[in-house]
């Protein structure tokens, strides 16, 4: 990759203090707009020179239309999704993001989702609420120490959950692209690229736990037939993107006992509309796409900037590139 100079910059981060102090230092000489995202007016008279965008939210038709000086554009959230046009291609633009800003308490929130699943929080709610203390209530249940858990995307949030299932006492299946060893705190890993199947993972394990990222490739890669594969006593986490799973597959495997139950903070549509029969179902646990922050998200955000702003300079491999393979088109 060739050293790259930055000339000017769309900046739409709402950062101040010592953030904005080390951006801006990260940036010199570069020329910066800074800009409100919303101020469509000032954004368009940047998009006349800048050569680099970093921005809030993804790349909206306005970026893409009037930015055709753009080299490299950096999304300052983690899934791209929507920013991962042919377009970015086509052009040769780097397009980046700032995944592994929130890697611990997303794996946090994965196991709150599974233990709400697995001790029955919402039942516990109503007798709760009725003062009610059933006898034997999980005489039937297992936990969830010695059991498997079968982790579909072996990024950032991947790694993190892996961590704390082993420290749940957890066997651990890995499934990703590839992979150059067997990665720390998986026992097994299954790699796309050398031509192995999503299928054994499903099949083997208690709790299957989605953390890819959405294009093409993953677009509701969870469907009837994997369903099917599946314990019928295995639990589905979501938290990559809510279009990985097909969601009309995921309220008939709930149903009708295909599997035991499933906790998603993610969904192909936000909010969840209020029609959707995944409301009601006494198996399904729903957050509404947000986790608690970590203690300095906007320095996590700009350490992983700022990186890549040295790396861009210097030619050198970027954090978090969106490749080919990665585009979305649905």
């Amino acid at each position: 990759m060739k050293k790259n100079i930055i000339n000017t910059v769309l900046v739409t981060l709402p950062y101040t203090g010592n953030h904005w102090t080390e951006l801006e230092e990260a940036l010199y000489p570069a020329k910066i707009f800074r800009i409100d995202a919303e101020d469509k007016v000032a954004v368009s008279v940047a998009l006349t020179e800048a050569d680099v965008a970093i921005l809030t939210g993804d790349a909206t038709e306005q970026i893409w239309q009037e930015g055709k000086k753009l080299r490299w554009i950096h999304c300052n959230h983690a899934g791209l999704a929507l920013s991962a046009r042919p377009l970015v291609f086509e052009r040769e633009i780097i397009l980046t993001g700032s995944s592994g800003r929130s890697g611990p308490v997303l794996a946090e929130h994965t196991f709150f989702l599974l233990l709400s699943l697995l001790y029955k929080s919402r039942l516990l709610d109503e007798n709760q609420r009725k003062h009610s203390w059933p006898g034997g209530f999980y005489a039937d249940d297992r936990g969830i120490y010695e059991k498997t858990m079968g982790i579909i995307g072996f990024g950032y949030i991947g790694k993190e959950v892996a961590l704390r299932a082993k420290a749940f006492g957890m066997k651990v299946l890995a499934y990703d692209r590839s992979f150059d060893e067997l990665p720390k705190n998986a026992d097994k890993c299954y790699s796309s690229d050398k031509g192995e199947s999503v299928e054994e993972l499903l099949k083997n394990s208690d709790v299957v736990v989605i953390a890819v990222r959405l294009s093409d490739e993953t677009y509701r890669m969870i469907d009837a037939r994997a369903f099917s594969i599946m314990k019928d006593s295995a639990f589905l986490i979501n938290m990559a993107r809510g279009a990985v799973v097909d969601e009309q597959a995921l309220f008939e495997a709930l149903q009708n006992g295909s599997i035991s139950g499933c906790g998603s903070d993610v969904f192909e549509t936000e909010p969840l509309p209020e029609s959707s029969p995944l409301w009601d179902l006494p198996n399904m646990i729903i957050t509404p796409h947000g986790t608690p922050e970590m203690p300095d998200m906007p320095a996590n955000c700009v350490k992983i900037i700022k990186e890549n702003i040295r790396r861009y300079r210097e030619g050198l491999p970027m954090l978090n590139r969106i490749e080919p393979r990665d585009v979305y088109t649905k």
